[in-house]
């Protein structure tokens, strides 16, 4: 079972090193878990909560991601548990759920997607991070249990001075400060390294330290500010989205090209 069931970015995590996630937002197909894996990430960003991606089609890359070896975690829209259960016991080996602002949240969110004794997730048979084959209820709840990773997003205010309870509570891996959403809530949108978001950094980290948690980067690809929080301790990183690497590296490609006359 150990050899199935393994969580890349949480091995990473585990080892200090940082967890390299793409955003998938317009990919549909399997072959992109495989393909992501070959550019060096460690695991998938299955965005449920800003596009049209079905429960289906992000289930059916989970199953792909189980067998390339990178971690399919989804972020499913605020409060939509009955989602991200599915998600779960199709193949997802994680859940993001934005817009989180208290430690009462983030116990509800723990006793949903950890199995007893850590929560109250129901279980389902032939599960496919275990190859499909049957295993010992105990074995299958505690392994499955130590493999997924739950992170929480904090995007207001209200989210980040509460970060050390949020920290605090068993079964949450990570909180994952949602960058954007904060520079509006702050009422300074787009500053990505403006003093009051460098601050907020600071305290998120401070709390997944003295908790024992991980603390994440989303929303800033700026190379300048994304470097200064990851040398502040962030380790759970979004690095970008498929949508955002293909329009890139097609307008540098086409810019290069123009060049040669």
């Amino acid at each position: 079972m150990e050899e199935i069931l393994k969580n890349a970015a949480l091995e990473r995590l585990e080892a200090g090193d940082l967890a390299l996630g793409v955003g998938i937002r317009q990919a549909r197909t399997v072959d992109i878990a495989p393909m992501m894996k070959a550019a060096g990430y460690d695991w998938l960003f299955l965005d449920l909560e800003h596009n049209s991606m079905d429960l289906d089609t992000a289930v059916q890359i989970s199953v792909a991601a189980l067998g390339a070896g990178i971690a399919p975690i989804a972020r499913v829209p605020a409060g939509q548990f009955w989602l991200a259960t599915r998600l779960l016991d199709g193949g997802a080996l994680g859940i993001v759920m934005p817009h989180v602002d208290t430690a009462e949240e983030a116990r509800e969110i723990a006793r949903r997607y950890k199995y007893p004794p850590l929560g109250q997730r129901s279980i389902a048979g032939g599960l496919p991070h275990l190859g499909y084959r049957p295993a010992a209820l105990a074995e299958t709840c505690a392994a499955i249990n130590r493999a997924t990773l739950l992170v929480v997003m904090l995007e207001s205010a209200r989210g980040i001075a509460n970060a050390a309870e949020i920290a605090a509570t068993p079964g949450i891996d990570s909180l994952l400060i949602g960058t954007n959403d904060l520079t509006l809530e702050l009422g300074i949108p787009g500053q990505l390294g403006e003093e009051r978001i460098v601050a907020a950094y600071r305290t998120v980290i401070d709390a997944c330290r003295a908790h024992g948690k991980y603390a994440g980067l989303g929303g800033v690809y700026d190379e300048v500010v994304a470097r200064r929080y990851i040398e502040m301790g962030t380790r759970l990183i979004l690095t970008g989205s498929d949508n955002g690497f293909l329009a890139s590296a097609a307008s540098a490609r086409a810019k290069l090209v123009k060049s040669w006359l």
